[in-house]
């Protein structure tokens, strides 16, 4: 390889800046399809934590008139959902939300749910209610509960997000081609350079910062060398 080829620092890191921008633009795009009816895009990947609700806080008809319906509790996660809040905080904010459902009442469906003695969450449920403390046998169980409650939802929202970024990566790539062409054609530059830009630019924008300081950093070696 002969070293005075290799293009300069300035060449290659303004190459995979503009390829990222495209990219980066497109997600931003698609983001923004949030403000159609319903959510748009981002409520992708919602059905898997719509699942989860509805098997750990089924209907309750002492509480259909509630802050903790069901319906309540999955409006209060979608919009959190579609705004992007952060995850934990979500999960938290879940998490919460179903124990305070937690009743003599439905303190069985959620022992069945979360795989716990639905005998000992019953008297946990009125022990709550009623201020009293709770047993080591019951604080034991409680806590059982709580770590397979965290558990069962954080599995819905990994699956909720890697869905969403799927679907986000598949709407972003022709949005992607569609502002590369449009350079192109603002540039006059090669339409099939263009497309190939574009498809490669989703893929690349969320990690065009390390690729640039690795070719940054290999770049420099070579200059190195042939100084």
């Amino acid at each position: 390889m002969d070293i005075s080829t290799v293009p300069s620092l300035g060449q290659l890191s303004g190459i995979i800046a503009a390829v990222g921008a495209f990219g980066t633009a497109a997600f931003g795009l698609v983001d923004a399809f949030k403000v159609l009816p319903g959510g748009g895009l981002s409520r992708a990947g919602f059905k898997f934590i719509r699942e989860a609700v509805l098997k750990i806080a089924p209907q309750v008809e002492s509480l259909d008139d509630s802050c903790l319906s069901q319906d309540s509790i999955l409006y209060t996660l979608q919009s959190q959902w579609i705004n992007g809040v952060a995850a934990s905080d979500q999960i938290n904010i879940a998490k919460s939300l179903v124990k305070l459902r937690l009743t003599p009442a439905t303190a069985p469906g959620l022992a069945k749910a979360t795989g716990v003695n639905a005998e000992v969450l019953s008297q946990i449920a009125g022990n709550i209610l009623s201020g009293m403390p709770l047993t080591p046998q019951q604080a034991d169980v409680y806590g059982r509960f709580d770590l397979l409650l965290t558990t069962l939802l954080d599995q819905a929202y990994q699956r909720a997000d890697q869905r969403y970024r799927n679907v986000a990566k598949v709407a972003a790539i022709p949005i992607s081609v569609a502002l590369s062409l449009i350079a192109a054609h603002a540039l006059q530059f090669n339409r099939m350079d263009a497309v190939l830009i574009g498809l490669i630019a989703t893929p690349i924008a969320p990690i065009a910062k390390d690729i640039s300081s690795a070719v940054t950093a290999g770049v420099q070696a070579l200059q190195s060398l042939k100084g």
